[in-house]
């Protein structure tokens, strides 16, 4: 088996997406540990063709204006306020802090885990683009856990040779514990310049101590899309995330293994969190050639349906899904229509789970932005999958031992049931 087609287990996760017109995975693509970008209250995937797409949510203005009748509504607030000020022990206090406290705990207080708020650092990391090249580990990252949380290290990068797996949780860098402080601020830590060493110790589930990392960091490729000819001349595809180049570096893909007469086609969707939503529509569109792709559902009861494109350069060939449940938010709904239009057949575990839609939200003055869930979605036949995932129709399961073995037994059952 090729390199290419090793594939690390990959566990549940929560990441970190991009917004307006694109999904959350509470990522869908996780954040990169990377080098920060210079800081641009509007990013570069702002300046993106998606803007000017259907899809994009219309932009609104907020009002900083209290509403009316909050006197009353929030005299115990400013009470508290007072009381914080007058009598806590350290003094001055930041009152910048506690009022991105107050935004924070509001939004906490929705139940909703994809509801957030993001400070202004927070937020300039969320922008890095789901394209490009960064300086850092090489790794996605879950920053709304309780720990700094591996998602999945990227092939061939420092995080992977170095042995992080998904799932593993970071306790503290450079021999400073990090045990309570926010994900986000751990990840700050973590980023620097490449040819730079970054210790990370690491709690992983099933180890009874702590784990030791010594990862030099290096210049990273976000990788799109891999794709080559198995044998039996099947052909294989492996989504890394749904960004801005995914789709014409899927549609390259398919011309070239096109020139070969395939006996079939998997797409690796694997510990793929998702990306752009325009995206997910365009991948899904590859394969089926025309109904439904996914639903959005608004809270005010109104929807927005999303059909296939038309021009799918892949619609006839047999096909094969493989998902896990690193699978998430874009993905799922690549596959779940796939499913859902009898298309091809899912092989591997159960998907994340990820089935709504976030907008992120600048704040004036450069404080940041609030991340909100508008609306959840469905597949073609109504299915919502928040919670729950998406289910195979072949349950193949991928052990550590078998990654250890060299042997994918998710992608050899893909190539079984093709073959047959």
């Amino acid at each position: 088996m090729s390199s290419k087609v090793k594939f690390t287990l990959i566990g549940l996760f929560i990441g970190s997406l991009l917004s307006a017109s694109i999904f959350a995975s509470g990522l869908a693509i996780g954040i990169v540990i990377g080098q920060m970008i210079g800081y641009e209250f509007l990013p570069d995937w702002l300046e993106d063709p998606l803007q000017e797409s259907s899809l994009v949510v219309e932009t609104k203005t907020y009002t900083a204006e209290p509403p009316e009748g909050s006197d009353e509504l929030f005299a115990p607030f400013w009470e508290a306020w007072d009381i914080v000020h007058e009598e806590f022990v350290d003094q001055p206090l930041d009152d910048v802090t506690l009022m991105r406290g107050a935004i924070s705990g509001t939004l906490d207080a929705l139940g909703d885990p994809h509801t957030s708020y993001m400070d202004p650092v927070t937020y300039q990391q969320a922008n890095i683009p789901l394209h490009g090249s960064y300086e850092g580990i090489g790794a996605w990252v879950d920053t709304n856990a309780e720990f700094l949380t591996i998602v999945s290290p990227m092939p061939g990068s420092p995080a992977e040779e170095a042995g992080l797996e998904p799932g593993d949780e970071v306790v503290a860098v450079d021999g400073e514990d990090v045990i309570g402080i926010d994900a986000n601020i751990v990840i700050r830590s973590v980023l620097g310049p490449a040819g730079t060493t970054v210790h990370l110790t690491v709690r992983r589930e099933g180890e009874p101590e702590l784990l030791e990392f010594e990862i030099v960091r290096a210049e990273i490729q976000v990788p799109s899309v891999e794709s080559e000819i198995l044998e039996g001349d099947i052909g294989y595809i492996q989504l890394f995330n749904f960004s801005n180049d995914t789709s014409d570096d899927l549609r390259s893909a398919i011309r070239d293994l096109n020139e070969t007469e395939l006996n079939g086609l998997i797409l690796d969707l694997r510990g793929n969190g998702g990306g752009f939503l325009l995206t997910a529509i365009e991948v899904a569109s590859e394969f089926i050639e025309d109904g439904v792709i996914m639903t959005e559902r608004f809270g005010d009861g109104s929807e927005e349906i999303y059909e296939a494109l038309g021009d799918g350069l892949a619609t006839d060939l047999p096909l094969i899904i493989l998902v896990n449940g690193g699978s998430a938010s874009a993905s799922e709904i690549v596959a779940g229509a796939i499913q859902d239009h009898e298309r091809g057949l899912l092989v591997g575990e159960t998907t994340f789970g990820k089935g709504s839609v976030q907008n992120w939200i600048a704040l004036t003055g450069e404080e940041g932005a609030v991340r909100v869930t508008v609306a959840r979605w469905y597949t073609p036949k109504g299915t919502q999958i928040a919670g729950e995932g998406l289910e195979p129709d072949y349950e193949v399961s991928y052990t550590e031992e078998d990654f250890d073995a060299g042997i994918d037994p998710q992608l050899q059952k893909a190539i079984e049931l093709l073959t047959e």
